[in-house]
């Protein structure tokens, strides 16, 4: 697997990733009642409990795809 890959890899792995990242901050935006309905079916929990769990994933989640997808991306772009 040459430089080439690795970085188009990376590439599309962090487009990816940013897309579902944005397509999770606007779900909870535009429809929160909507999102705490259908996940307080599943598990029985709080509203402020539930703002702070989908908040803390967002959060969390973010910091992955820039740890592991990001920066290693930038990385490959600066020494290829």
């Amino acid at each position: 697997m040459d430089i080439q890959t690795l970085t188009s890899f990376f590439m599309w792995c962090t487009i990816i990733n940013i897309g579902f990242l944005l397509f999770l901050a606007l779900v909870y935006l535009l429809i929160p009642n909507l999102t705490y309905r259908l996940q307080s079916k599943f598990i029985p929990i709080s509203r402020e409990t539930f703002d702070i769990v989908f908040y803390s994933f967002i959060g969390v989640f973010k910091v992955l795809v820039l740890v592991f997808f990001a920066i290693p991306w930038i990385v490959l772009l600066i020494i290829g």
